[in-house]
């Protein structure tokens, strides 16, 4: 891509992204993630309108009635994008590329974290770690990350989850609230090591899927590559059985992902490229607050 070109995209979408943070997202960020950032302080007597969730039940049973943690918010907040750049994020046909969508989902991220006076960093991921831009502030920086999801050219076109969010782990030794942004196309299990991330971070998965994904349409003979490995093949959307079949792969493939989140305790939402991506960052972020 020419630089001029690179320039143009870069701008346009921080002007689309940090009007969205600014103007939609304004306090809603903030309240869904400062709570992840708290230290705790002392213990007090628990008063009328207080959270149950704050008793501390060790001082508690020792004095005979309910006291509760207080916390007090720790200035800054360190966020981390860790972000799918594998070949099956070059596909799209609906609105736009996944990778498009990720690209502007992770600036909207980037725009309201310094909004929020919080660093910002950057893990590109394929079935290896691509490149690490270690977590900073400010404008600049995030022009430059943007910069660097647009024309960034990865080594590797496989996807592998497990080895992002380790590096994560063992990168990051303050906690962090981490952003995996993928379609989640992976033939390994992360289960494991998404549950020890989250016990030391604040990890939140956005899955950007295309529409094809789930359902084939009716066209006839097709050619499928697989965008990661080259695999080619010709299928014959006109046969029912095999729509069935593929949506039913689709189906349980979901089934396991979410089993996944849940299990690691991740909040998720899955976003396709045909849907309006601030409606579901919304929900997201209402869920936490």
């Amino acid at each position: 891509m020419e630089t001029s070109e690179i320039i143009k995209k870069v701008r346009k979408i921080e002007i689309k992204t940090r009007g969205l943070s600014s103007n939609i997202f304004a306090g809603q960020y903030h309240s869904a993630f400062k709570g992840r950032g708290m230290a705790f302080s002392e213990v007090r007597e628990y008063q009328f309108g207080d959270d149950v969730r704050d008793i501390d039940w060790n001082v508690t049973a020792r004095f005979h009635r309910p006291y509760v943690k207080v916390f007090e918010e720790e200035r800054e907040l360190t966020v981390m994008l860790l972000i799918d750049v594998s070949g099956s994020l070059d596909f799209g046909t609906q609105k736009q590329m996944k990778r498009d969508m990720v690209t502007e989902i992770a600036a909207t991220i980037a725009f309201s974290a310094i909004q929020n006076n919080d660093k910002i960093g950057v893990v590109f991921f394929s079935d290896k770690i691509e490149k690490y831009i270690p977590p900073k502030k400010g404008r600049k920086h995030i022009l430059y990350i943007i910069r660097e999801m647009l024309d960034f050219h990865p080594e590797s076109k496989r996807t592998d989850v497990k080895q992002a969010v380790e590096f994560l782990s063992s990168v990051q030794k303050r906690r962090t609230t981490a952003f995996i942004l993928s379609d989640f196309y992976v033939r390994n299990d992360f289960m494991q090591s998404l549950q020890i991330a989250n016990r030391k971070h604040d990890v939140v998965a956005i899955q950007v899927y295309d529409q094809r994904a789930k359902e084939l349409p009716d066209v006839g003979l097709m050619r499928v590559v697989d965008a990661e490995t080259g695999f080619e093949q010709y299928v014959d959307t006109s046969s029912k059985r095999l729509r069935d079949s593929y949506r039913k792969y689709w189906m349980n493939r979901q089934t396991r992902l979410l089993e996944t989140f849940n299990k690691s305790n991740v909040d998720n939402v899955s976003i396709a490229t045909n849907e309006d991506f601030v409606k579901a960052l919304m929900m997201l972020f209402k869920q936490r607050s």
